[in-house]
């Protein structure tokens, strides 16, 4: 596998632009619905190479920016019960490998989250690269994974009428749009 053979490869490194980018979750809400949100704070660097083994991605969110459209579940998220966001303001992902699976591509790299860190796998989509309105390159990505909260700490024992107020698994999906870092 080597990403060179895809059209408009460009090696180098990438910054994140958070204004085009979108790292969201889904959590079942009383085993009847879904919460999505998302977090605005996303910032980041990936580096291309033509081997993508060689390759390396470096994602912090910033976890204050969290935003379920419910200023008060989102004040919550950032307390003690969930994020701890005074002692743990940021959760990161770092890159440790990129492999092949099948058609699709899985970026393998670690979690760390309320002091935790786990291996976690992105399934992930290369969209493209291409020039942008200003004379600079940008590429695109999708992925996604699923984990479990409570192995990062996140132990929110909230039940009502002998029912989970929050599920555990989480899905997570991201949209990152990076630019070409010139000089």
């Amino acid at each position: 596998m080597s990403f060179a053979q895809l059209p408009g490869f460009v090696a180098g490194t990438w910054d994140i632009d958070p204004v085009h980018s979108d790292v969201g979750f889904t959590v079942r809400h009383m085993v009847v619905s879904k919460v999505k949100g998302r977090f605005d704070g996303v910032s980041g660097e990936i580096v291309t190479t033509e081997d993508p083994a060689a390759s390396s991605v470096r994602v912090a969110i910033d976890l204050n920016t969290i935003n379920t459209h419910n200023e008060q579940r989102d004040g919550h998220l950032r307390s003690a019960d969930f994020f701890e966001v005074e002692t743990y303001p940021e959760l990161t992902y770092t890159a440790t490998g990129v492999r092949a699976d099948g058609d699709d591509y899985v970026l393998d790299g670690e979690l760390t989250l309320k002091g935790v860190t786990k291996s976690v796998p992105l399934r992930f989509e290369l969209n493209g690269f291409g020039p942008d309105p200003y004379g600079g390159t940008r590429v695109g990505f999708s992925a996604q994974t699923e984990i479990n909260r409570r192995e990062f700490g996140v132990n929110f024992e909230g039940v009502q009428n002998g029912i989970a107020v929050v599920g555990d698994k989480i899905n997570v999906h991201i949209e990152l749009e990076a630019v070409l870092r010139q000089g």
